[in-house]
């Protein structure tokens, strides 16, 4: 599905003075995995996603989107894949709060240009599966924090990608939502086989995903359990 190969980060400071954010890292996701990656603020593991999801340009390496490598394409053909691709979830909703939530959703398709009746009739049963098919003309305001992830989620799915990409999507959340919206991840990931990237600081989210990966200072270190 994805592989990073040497992929490497490194930023210069003011001065000139190298920060290393990924040390060269090699990570496969197959097809239907639901990998977690843990770490500590500062880890690198925002890095790798934006790598990953071909909004940060490695340093060095290369990023292979099944057999295209990432890299080698244009910044508009970068943004057709990733519309047609993959769905982001990331740990602030970041809706828009002049539209209603099933507006919200079907926002990815005008990029994409998709008939607006098949968008709609699309994010109403995506409302449904995240638990909001009776909210679908509420605004963001009128939306809990889990309410309002709940909605990115069903908007990151609108395009039916091939792989999920969340970034600490539970870190703004109290426990009993987090493990709501976490429940809500697993079930997407069984019942739609979408493929699943995901990096959190919360260790316990490990037990949501079929494979953990460990990073530390910009290094990656495979769990022994899987």
């Amino acid at each position: 599905m994805i592989a990073l190969h040497g992929a490497a980060k490194t930023y210069r400071l003011p001065g000139g003075r190298p920060l290393t954010a990924l040390q060269p890292t090699d990570l496969s996701v197959e097809r239907g995995e639901f990998v977690v990656i843990t770490g500590r603020s500062g880890s690198g593991k925002t890095t790798l996603l934006n790598i990953a999801a071909g909004l940060t340009r490695p340093s060095s390496g290369r990023v292979e989107f099944g057999d295209v490598d990432l890299w080698s394409l244009s910044d508009v053909e970068q943004s057709h894949l990733r519309n047609r691709s993959m769905g982001f979830v990331f740990q602030f909703p970041s809706l828009l709060p002049a539209l209603d939530v099933l507006r919200n959703v079907t926002l990815p398709l005008a990029f994409a240009q998709e008939d607006a009746s098949d968008g709609r009739a699309r994010a109403q049963e995506l409302l449904e599966l995240v638990g909001l098919g009776d909210r679908n003309g509420a605004h963001p305001r009128e939306l809990s924090a889990g309410q309002q992830q709940r909605v990115v989620i069903a908007r990151a799915l609108i395009g039916r990608p091939e792989l999920l990409l969340a970034d600490e999507p539970s870190s703004d959340l109290d426990e009993d939502t987090e493990n709501e919206i976490m429940t809500l991840f697993s079930r997407i990931h069984k019942e739609t086989g979408v493929t699943i990237l995901m990096v959190t600081h919360a260790r316990q989210l490990v037990a949501y995903g079929s494979r953990h990966v460990e990073m530390k200072s910009g290094a990656l270190k495979e769990d022994e359990g899987g």
